[in-house]
């Protein structure tokens, strides 16, 4: 990923990417805050071709994963968002309409 911020929290956004993550590399834009073609295409062969780039590969694959987990039936993910639809729905029993809702229960 080459991050490129323009405004508001994109640039802590970028800093994660880079620097805490280690997902990507962040484009510098020059002192009219323009990103120049040559910075481009310094990050995108840096991400692509140097030792920098294989870090990054690998702390994505690793993120991926993680990811993968927390959406699967065993996640956390998956298990909190059950837990919240269930909860509206037994909300939703308090209410006249409860009743209509109470088929929507996931199980």
């Amino acid at each position: 990923m080459v991050a490129v911020p323009c405004w508001s929290e994109q640039f802590s956004n970028a800093k994660l990417i880079e620097d805490v993550w280690k997902i990507g590399i962040r484009a510098k834009a020059d002192e009219k805050q323009i990103v120049r073609r040559e910075v481009l295409k310094h990050c995108i062969l840096e991400i692509l071709k140097s030792e920098r780039g294989k870090e990054v590969k690998s702390n994505v694959m690793e993120l991926k994963a993680l990811a993968e987990h927390a959406v699967s039936e065993e996640g956390t993910s998956h298990k909190n968002t059950l837990e919240f639809l269930n909860s509206l729905a037994a909300s939703a029993q308090k209410h006249p309409a409860g009743a209509i809702i109470d088929t929507f229960k996931i199980k």
